[in-house]
């Protein structure tokens, strides 16, 4: 059984991702997701029968994306020269406590 998708659902989630919602914001979301629900039927309801999966949105194999190439490199030494504490070559910083 699929779980209700109401203001309580949002507000409790919220909670688990450590941040509060107003009555008005968990409202916003259930309507927002409502409208995404039903985005979602549509699709559900196009027939795709016969049509093949692409891995990719062209039709020949050719690549868009540059070749990474390396520049611009720097020490180790040098990215830890601003560093006011470091040990064993890596960045110290202070734990973050909420």
């Amino acid at each position: 059984m699929e779980e209700k998708k109401d203001r309580e659902y949002f507000r409790k989630l919220a909670h688990q991702l450590m941040f509060d919602l107003s009555d008005e914001e968990a409202d916003s979301l259930v309507k927002e997701f409502g409208t995404l629900e039903g985005q979602m039927s549509l699709m559900d309801a196009v027939n795709t029968d016969g049509v093949e999966e692409m891995i990719y949105p062209f039709e020949d194999e050719t690549s868009f994306l540059r070749e990474d190439v390396v520049s611009n490199v720097i020490t180790q030494e040098e990215a830890l020269s601003n560093v006011t504490k470091k040990i064993e070559g890596h960045f110290v910083l202070p734990k973050v406590v909420k």
